[in-house]
């Protein structure tokens, strides 16, 4: 695509450190991707570069209140990133991590521009992910711990993490990848994890449900190993297992008596 067009370009955004350019001018907006040594072209039709455009005044952050420091995202932009956290969730499950960036925008019903501005880069798309179902997994245990039983109260849990590790299967390929992005990821997940499970065991053995030799660690760890399961039945195997591992921990506590 020749780039002696009459008309205006002019800078809109960047995206992955590469300024994007439009020609002003044109019938349906050309946007100029820079990324030198060369320049690549692409079309956005008229819909959706009016839509990016009342997005970006839209999204402006507000002024921080008297005494906040900082700039606050307005309540209408953090919607649109936990929509964004939400269709890349889903899409990372059936499409992988190297999923199309245009298929989790329109999944969340935002502009592409709108997703670059939240989140530049893939990795930072992928680790806020990532982060956010680790969240709220982890925030489960004390909403089941205060409603149930200890010993239903962990099975409970134990299932919500077992659901959990479906979309880290998306997410595997990232994680394991060596990106320096994501080495903080596996911290994460055991400073988040290993606390609210250690609690949960101990109250059920503590109880009597369960026997009192458990390491966290080692019950996450295993369970990952069984989740790791592939095929059309995986999750039905992975869940059986997990049955049968609860049982028989609170077998061994039922034989100690």
């Amino acid at each position: 695509m020749g780039l002696a067009k009459p008309g205006r370009l002019a800078y809109l955004l960047q995206v992955d450190q590469c300024p994007i350019y439009k020609w002003n001018s044109d019938p349906i907006e050309i946007y100029i991707r820079s990324n030198v040594p060369f320049i690549k072209g692409f079309l956005v039709d008229k819909a959706q570069s009016k839509h990016e455009a009342r997005l970006q005044d839209d999204e402006q952050p507000e002024l921080p209140s008297e005494g906040k420091p900082g700039r606050a995202l307005r309540a209408d932009a953090l919607r649109n990133e936990d929509a964004i956290l939400e269709a890349a969730k889903i899409v990372f499950v059936t499409a992988g991590v190297d999923a199309p960036v245009r298929d989790i925008a329109a999944k969340a019903g935002v502009g592409i521009g709108t997703l670059y501005r939240r989140f530049p880069k893939r990795s930072d798309l992928v680790a806020a992910v990532f982060r956010r179902e680790v969240d709220a997994c982890a925030a489960e245990a004390e909403k089941f711990a205060a409603a149930h039983s200890p010993g239903d109260a962990l099975r409970l849990w134990l299932k919500r993490y077992t659901a959990f590790l479906a979309t880290k299967k998306g997410l595997a390929v990232a994680l394991f990848s060596g990106d320096p992005a994501f080495d903080a990821l596996p911290a994460y997940f055991r400073e988040r994890f290993e606390p609210c499970l250690a609690r949960l065991l101990h109250t059920a053995a503590t109880a009597g449900e369960i026997r009192t030799d458990i390491v966290p660690f080692d019950l996450l760890r295993g369970i990952g190993n069984l989740a790791a399961t592939k095929g059309d039945d995986a999750q039905r195997h992975t869940q059986d297992m997990v049955n049968l591992l609860l049982d028989g921990l609170m077998y061994g506590a039922r034989t100690k008596g």
